[in-house]
């Protein structure tokens, strides 16, 4: 093979030069992007113009005060509390209320602590070497802040839910960086301590001794970190007409039992994705190995359907007036300041001479790396034309309310086709067809698939 092949010689490099200033198109993009940030220069102003935050249908409540997740990962466990919380705000009949977000986040740190450590015995039994991809991947993040539905729900199932009051934010909660760094920290030398315990033939007694002596420790940094949910709680609160309510002392499975789950019970919701992957064909049921977060909690499943079905039931739950959990790539093509999320928000073809983000198809960008799910947010209203096309919904988002409109953003039908990859819905609005997939057993996807990005 020719030495010279592939090296970018002075003759190559001077090609590039003189091509880059043939065009004049190039100088004003150059003057343009080197004095302001390239992705503000390519927003389109049509784009803007025409994009307004009115919908034919609407939820009927939107409620206060827009959330805000702060430096921190658990989109996925403040869009399901924002989703829970509208059917419980009209019940009790409340002007504004968050459930705590920094409660299931507690919950969820210690219960991924304890089901972390036990995929590292299990696959340490399974023989997996430290160095292999699959342990290497999972002691590459330990104990990330996202998650999925399936999670939202086994934390709910086993430790209820409580107002955000009886257990508000705490520094580590609202910037979760350097509390994880001590928790990765730690579980990476307890996988060590496991795995050599697992080398010296120690009994599953020894084992499930040495996690709870670890997981003690996991809790009081947690406790520390986070502070740590009373085992009852009390809630005074005013309604909306004034009147003085106080309900408990009560366990926080108990309120939930039985003041919110009669409203939303989060068992009544299927959850599907859209990966369009030849290797994973629609109609089918899928996990993904070592994803969860609740040890004996359930498995997180995808039932996998065409973007067009979750894109109807998305919005049948709309008219239902039911907002809709789901899980999506927002950094693309999304207009932040303006809280649009559309496939023409950025003209970078004119700027750059060549598009960005959309030259692969959908299965392609999850096979390349380009795009996986990031982010979940809800969607509370939709618009419908008069021949009965989807063309845009209306978006609750968690970033507070200096985002977007006040805190809600526009996404159109094209753009959930491409980003949108999973949406939790009732199961009462679910074909008994694509029901019935959930009775297949699972096939397993690896511990990296993208696919599992949003728990990661």
């Amino acid at each position: 093979m020719d030495a010279s092949a592939g090296v970018l010689s002075p003759e190559i490099l001077n090609q590039f030069y003189t091509k880059f200033y043939e065009d004049n198109r190039n100088t004003l993009a150059q003057n343009v992007s080197t004095r302001t940030n390239p992705h503000e220069a390519c927003i389109s102003r049509r784009i803007l113009q025409e994009s307004q935050h009115v919908f034919t249908h609407k939820i009927a409540t939107e409620v206060k005060p827009v959330t805000n997740q702060k430096n921190s990962g658990r989109c996925w466990i403040f869009s399901a509390l924002n989703i829970i919380r509208i059917p419980f705000m009209k019940q009790y009949n409340l002007d504004e209320f968050e459930f705590s977000q920094a409660y299931l986040f507690f919950w969820d740190k210690l219960e991924r602590c304890n089901y972390f450590l036990h995929n590292i015995v299990k696959t340490a039994k399974q023989n997996e070497p430290v160095d292999g991809r699959l342990v290497s991947f999972l002691l590459n993040d330990p104990v990330t802040d996202g998650g999925q539905w399936d999670m939202i729900v086994n934390l709910i199932n086993r430790h209820g839910v409580i107002p955000k009051v009886c257990f508000p934010e705490s520094y580590s909660s609202e910037s979760s960086s350097r509390m994880n760094t001590i928790l990765k920290s730690k579980l990476r030398e307890y996988s060590k301590v496991l795995r050599d315990l697992i080398s010296s033939g120690a009994t599953n007694e020894k084992i499930e001794a040495q996690i709870l002596e670890q997981m003690t420790v996991i809790y009081r940094i947690l406790g520390i970190c986070l502070g740590i949910p009373s085992k009852t709680i009390t809630w005074e609160y005013y309604d909306k007409s004034k009147n003085y309510n106080c309900i408990g002392p009560i366990t926080p499975i108990d309120f939930y039992e039985k003041y919110v789950k009669p409203y939303y019970n989060v068992d009544d919701k299927v959850c599907l994705v859209t990966d369009p992957r030849p290797s994973n064909p629609f109609g089918k049921l899928y996990t993904i190995d070592c994803l969860g977060n609740v040890v004996g909690g359930r498995p997180t499943l995808y039932n996998n359907q065409p973007p067009e079905l979750l894109m109807k039931l998305c919005a049948e739950s709309i008219k239902q007036n039911e907002p809709v959990w789901f899980g999506c790539d927002v950094n693309k093509r999304l207009i932040t300041k303006q809280g649009i999320l559309d496939m023409k928000s950025y003209d970078f073809e004119h700027m750059f001479g060549t598009d960005i983000q959309v030259n692969l198809a959908k299965a392609d960008r999850l096979l390349y790396g380009d795009s996986m799910m990031m982010h979940a947010m809800a969607l509370t209203a939709v618009s419908i034309d008069n021949d009965g096309k989807i063309k845009k919904f209306r978006v609750e988002n968690s970033w507070g309310d200096d985002h977007g409109q006040k805190g809600y953003l526009i996404l159109t039908a094209e753009w959930f086709s491409e980003f949108v990859f999973e949406a939790v819905v009732d199961k009462k609005i679910v074909p008994a067809d694509v029901l019935n997939v959930f009775k297949q057993d699972p096939i397993t996807l690896p511990a990296w698939d993208p696919m599992g990005t949003l728990a990661h």
